[in-house]
Order: structure tokens, then sequence, then C-alpha cells
């Protein structure tokens, strides 16, 4: 227990670049001072003292905002940062070096027994506000995005982001601790793709009724498909406006069809609420 003291005690110093001595620490940072009553708790539990467990977590959740419970196994070098709102469940396990921010929850589904709370495994960064919920394990290095609720097992070396919690990036490269902020947007993504094909499809479609445009059709000729635009030609202009009208269809709860074409029919990048759109996506 001394030694997963001095890992919480000096892996602060590591992470945290606000921390400047070690009296400050101490005194000022709530997450060690969890950790210091909870490993006191989880002793004491393991020895199976009825009570004093459960009132000693009592207090430092009054004290400091977290709540542990004593059956939690936590490993050495955990930091919560700020921590308050964090809420880990009695059967979840954290690994070694692991960086918890404020409002994350790793926390159990139903009223089931036995595990129920998620296993994280070494070095797992949880963004502020995150929900691990159930029997889950989260692999070494993985990434949880802030305000990300994670249902599934996520193997190692991932980044995963959003609600449900999706798996965005793998790799094999160690995750830097610090940068829970910056995370890819995968839906701005999506829609981003999204529009581009509906672009190309109009783009297509014009090209098209310019070509239809420029054929010669005989006065009082019934209309027919000509030796220049074939019946394949209009079924192909059919199916492409078919596409577009769907993909129009499945944007128009999101406000992007533009409102400066008269027809507004067309999906431009260059709308101003696009442009911001993306712009806060950073795409």
């Amino acid at each position: 227990m001394l030694n997963a003291l001095i890992a919480d005690f000096r892996i602060i110093f590591d992470r945290d670049p606000a921390a400047r001595n070690w009296l400050e620490v101490l005194f000022c940072y709530p997450g060690l001072q969890a950790l210091m009553l909870h490993r006191l708790a989880h002793w004491l539990q393991q020895h199976q003292l009825p009570f004093v467990p459960r009132l000693i977590s009592h207090i430092g959740r009054l004290l400091t905002g977290i709540e542990i419970h004593p059956g939690a196994t936590i490993g050495q070098g955990v930091f919560i940062d700020h921590g308050m709102g964090v809420v880990i469940g009695e059967t979840a396990i954290v690994g070694d070096y692991c960086l918890i921010y404020q409002g994350v929850t790793l926390g159990g589904t139903g009223k089931e027994s036995g595990k129920r709370h998620p296993t994280l495994g070494d070095n797992v960064v949880v963004g502020a506000g995150a929900k691990v919920l159930g029997n889950l394990n989260i692999g070494e290095n993985v990434r949880i995005g802030a305000g990300s609720v994670v249902l599934r097992d996520v193997p190692a070396d991932c980044t995963v982001v959003g609600v449900p919690g999706r798996v965005v990036y793998r790799s094999g490269v160690r995750v830097d601790p610090l940068e829970h902020g910056k995370l890819p947007d995968s839906e701005a993504q999506a829609i981003r793709a999204l529009l581009d094909r509906i672009e190309a499809l109009e783009r297509r479609i014009e090209e098209m009724e310019a070509e239809r445009a420029q054929v010669p059709v005989a006065v009082g000729a019934p209309e027919r498909p000509c030796e220049d635009l074939t019946l394949c030609d209009w079924e192909r202009i059919a199916k492409v406006a078919a596409e577009v009208t769907a993909a129009q269809r499945q944007l128009g709860q999101l406000n992007l069809v533009s409102g400066d074409d008269p027809a507004g029919k067309r999906c431009r990048l260059s709308d101003r609420a696009l442009e911001e759109f993306f712009d806060g996506a950073g795409i």
C-alpha cells in the first residue's frame, strides 16, 4: 500500500503542470486524498472489517466529491485530476498509471451480482464526463473521449468517442495522456463524405441535362430516345436523381440544404451553416 501511495504522489508531478510543490499536492489535490482514503478502506475491506470501510469511503466522498467503493481495486500511479463527481463501483478494477478526469463513472448496469463494473488496463485515459458501464474490458493505452458512453469492450491502443462509444482510431503507439481533448469527430466526417457525394451526383445530373438540352428533337415527333442519348442514359439520369433525392431527405432534418438556391435543392459546402459546422469539427 505504501508503494502505491508513493506512486500516486509522484505521478501528479509528471501529469499536472500546475503541481508546484509537495505541500500543495498533499493538501490541495482531492484526487490524491481520495486515493489515500480508499487504499485504507480497501485494506480494511480485504480483512473483512464491517462498516468501517464504507464509513471511510463516505467521509472521502464528503471531503473530495469522489466516491470510490472500498471493494474497487485500483493500481499504483493512478491520477484522478480535479475529480469532482467521479464514481468508481465496487467490482471495478483500474490498472496502473490510469488518468481519470472529473465526472467519470465506472459503473454497473442493472442489479446483477458478481463482477458488474468495468476493468481498465494500464495507462488508460478516461476523459471528463465519460461513462463506462457494465462488466467491460478496456485494453491498455485506450483513450476514451470526454462525454463518451462506453457499453462494449475496447481493444488495446484505441481511441473511443461518442454515444454510444465507437472506436475511431487504432494504433500501436502509446497515446499522450494529456491529449484527451484532441479527438476526431466521426459524425462530422460522415456528413462531410455524404455531402461530397451529393455534390458529385448533382454535377453529374447537370451534365446529363445539358447533354439532353443539346439534342435536336423534330417538331411534332413523339419524345423518344435518340441515337445520341439512349434509353440507358435516361435510366441512369433517373437513378442518379433518385440517389440525390434520398440523400437530401436524410439531410433535411439537419437543415443542411441551402436556402440560397431558388429551387432549394442544392447542397453547397460553401454555405455558412456548413462552414461553421465543419470549422467547429476541425475538418
